[in-house]
């Protein structure tokens, strides 16, 4: 006698959900895979009994199961798809805030290397020990400004307040944080450098010069840092004293503070860019120590390349890192409901 249960399967085919008409290639969704064995069992009359109480009962396991499963997609799903648009919409407003910076910077290029230094500096107001300070925006008040360790960097914090306020007017998850708007214009002003250096390559030629930057430039590795989008302002400046001068800091001043926050010789060479106006300056005082020295040639080296791969994904990976030092990330922030259609109204 041949048994199948392949005949309780047709019952739960109407509960799959249905996959939505996603264009994208990278949209995937969660899948199961159910193998339904098929018995075959020679039985008689003596037997016949035993059988049928023990295959239907595993019949019933398995449907149930299957059950189950389905239906543990369709709770899923709802959840799934908010996370969905929430998602899109932060890219949306991320892609937005983008365009704005680019466009600020771009008429302001010299504005970088303050631009820099601001996210440093509210950044590494960071204590280990407190678990206070950090990235928070808190740079943003006028008492930490005015700091001397601020003191040339009120040009930026004035570039920020204003890109701010064109943000603010088209964002519908309400206004950005200060703190996600210095690290993400030190991002900016990061891509400008290097997509600046890439057209010097091409003679000067932006078309060519995009091109280059496109094949060859890192890009793609700013994935983990946009993604620590939803800091939170602080209410309050930072305490005094946990941000070097680095203009006038010595190399082992600037080598025990990056220590205190969890960084090392490597990092602090990396961000020769931020610890002044001058970064060449900065870059030989660095190669005066010797445990700073071999990573200082090393980007100098990697900077000199088409694609300066080296320099460029350790900088990348640097500012992700001290960019969300003590915070908490609210993914959810800069989403929004989305409108309901008032079906009431529609002719149908």
């Amino acid at each position: 006698m041949a048994v199948s249960f392949l005949s309780s399967l047709p019952s739960f085919l109407p509960l799959l959900p249905p996959q939505p008409p996603f264009s994208s290639a990278t949209t995937s969704f969660p899948s199961h895979t159910v193998k339904l064995r098929c018995a075959h069992i020679k039985t008689d009359a003596n037997d016949q009994d035993r059988f049928s109480r023990r295959d239907v009962l595993q019949g019933f396991g398995g449907t149930l199961a299957l059950g189950l499963m389905v239906n543990s997609d369709l709770m899923v799903e709802p959840a799934y798809a908010a996370d969905l648009i929430q998602r899109r919409q932060r890219s949306e407003f991320l892609s937005s805030i983008k365009g704005t910076l680019y466009t600020a910077i771009k008429k302001n290029p010299d504005i970088v290397p303050s631009l820099l230094t601001l996210a440093l500096n509210d950044a590494v107001t960071y204590d280990k020990a407190t678990k206070s300070g950090g990235p928070n925006g808190s740079i943003r008040f006028s008492s930490e400004i005015s700091r001397p360790e601020n003191e040339k960097l009120s040009a930026a914090l004035s570039l920020i307040e204003e890109a701010k306020k064109e943000i603010d007017s088209y964002s519908k998850g309400g206004p950005i944080s200060y703190s996600d708007l210095i690290q993400l214009a030190a991002q900016s002003g990061i891509k400008s450098t290097f997509l600046a250096s890439a057209i010097r390559k091409c003679g000067g030629n932006e078309e060519k010069g995009n091109l280059l930057y496109s094949a060859y430039g890192s890009n793609g590795q700013w994935g983990l840092f946009e993604r620590q989008f939803g800091r939170s302002d602080a209410e309050a400046p930072d305490p005094e004293g946990r941000v070097p001068i680095w203009e006038k800091a010595s190399v082992q001043e600037m080598k025990e503070k990056f220590s205190a926050i969890g960084f090392g010789p490597r990092q602090l060479a990396v961000l020769s860019a931020f610890l002044g106006p001058d970064q060449s300056a900065t870059e030989e005082l660095l190669a005066s120590d010797p445990d700073v020295f071999p990573w200082v040639q090393k980007y100098q080296r990697s900077r000199e390349t088409v694609s300066q791969t080296d320099y460029e994904v350790d900088l990348i990976t640097t500012l992700t890192k001290i960019s969300s030092l003590g915070q908490q990330i609210n993914y959810e922030a800069y989403s929004y409901p989305v409108k309901k259609v008032d079906l009431s109204k529609l002719k149908l």
